[in-house]
């Protein structure tokens, strides 16, 4: 094959897009840049967590690699997540060398999820980058109880984090889990703030990864339940609105705002899933409550071209299965899947 030939092989093999077996289009990535965090949530973390050795953490030219090599293969929006993302020092390089494909029109959206701490630090920097709308992971307004659930956060800083991202233009959205008998009195409350300011927020059940300390089961709170509590106090109206995730959104016609609900345990969002995930080490889950994965890093440090990257892609692509095995296990008091979430990527 000639060398013309050659590249015209290969940049058709870049441009396909990326098809499940069961004709799903991965158009979502999410990515985790670190699997540190200035929290210990916890329904995420353990106190005293062991992090991963800098060595199997991949660098930030990498993790752009990584990135546009999705981008070029279809996917058109790309979440940067951590742990914290905004922790991982340097992370404004990645931020800005990804931005290229936003000017370009191969991605149509770059955000990212923050626990807020950091955002009076980076807002206006995100923005200027082309960054639009972000979430902020927000559990409770309660300062004590918010020290409690984070263990290290505080509370003021989150809110001015968000001050300061609304006043640089960004558009937030809060992310809440909730948490059986620790914020599920709040719900009302964080659903006024949030949209009384503007911004939509979305209610997550506790997902079943990780040892962290903490009793899932103590820990679990269906949403079905809250939606009906809800409904006692607000007309929601479903709405056919998708913001690329999993969340289900309803309007409550009493705020006007949106209110969304991920739900892993009580209803399985797999049919339409679009995201892959792929962890600071380069490792590719396919779904997020499976423990299949596929190595990155070993042929993208392998080669300098991208073939081998491809190829792996292609392949993991091929094995992603059609939902995810999340479940409380009770019998045994015990997560679902080992890992965290600060390593899979919130």
């Amino acid at each position: 094959m000639d060398k013309v030939r050659a590249f015209e092989f290969h940049g058709a093999a870049a441009k396909r897009e990326l098809i499940d077996p069961f004709g799903r289009t991965i158009s979502y990535l999410r990515v985790s840049v670190t699997d540190r965090c200035d929290f210990r949530c916890v329904y995420c973390m353990a106190e005293n967590m062991s992090f991963l050795p800098k060595a199997e953490i991949l660098t930030l030219e990498e993790l752009g690699r990584l990135c546009s090599a999705f981008v070029a293969r279809g996917v058109r929006k790309l979440r940067l997540t951590g742990g914290e993302p905004l922790v991982r020092r340097g992370i404004m390089m990645l931020v800005n060398s990804l931005s290229r494909h936003l000017h370009s029109g191969e991605l149509d959206e770059l955000t990212l999820t923050t626990n807020g701490s950091q955002l009076e630090k980076y807002s206006r920097d995100l923005v200027a980058a082309g960054i639009r709308r972000i979430n902020v992971s927000l559990d409770t307004l309660d300062a004590e109880k918010f020290r409690a659930i984070t263990r290290w956060g505080s509370l003021d800083r989150v809110l001015v984090g968000i001050n300061a991202a609304q006043a640089a233009g960004l558009d937030v959205k809060i992310n809440v889990v909730a948490l059986k008998d620790v914020n599920d009195d709040e719900f009302p409350r964080l659903i006024e703030w949030a949209h009384g300011r503007g911004m939509d927020l979305t209610l997550i059940e506790v997902m079943p990864l990780g040892e962290v300390g903490e009793g899932r089961l103590g820990q679990y709170l269906p949403l079905s339940l809250v939606r009906a509590r809800l409904c006692d106090r607000y007309q929601l109206n479903d709405i056919d609105d998708r913001t690329g995730g999993p969340a289900r959104y309803v309007r409550v016609a009493e705020t006007g705002g949106r209110l969304g609900f991920i739900t892993p345990l009580t209803h399985n969002f797999c049919e339409s899933c679009n995201r892959v995930r792929v962890t600071c080490t380069g490792t590719l889950y396919m779904c997020l409550g499976q423990e299949d994965a596929a190595d990155l890093r070993k042929p993208l440090r392998a080669s300098e071209s991208d073939d081998l990257l491809y190829a792996a892609i292609d392949e993991a692509i091929g094995r992603k299965p059609k939902g995810h095995d999340f479940v409380i296990d009770r019998r045994h008091k015990r997560p679902a899947l080992a890992r965290h979430m600060s390593v899979t990527g919130g």
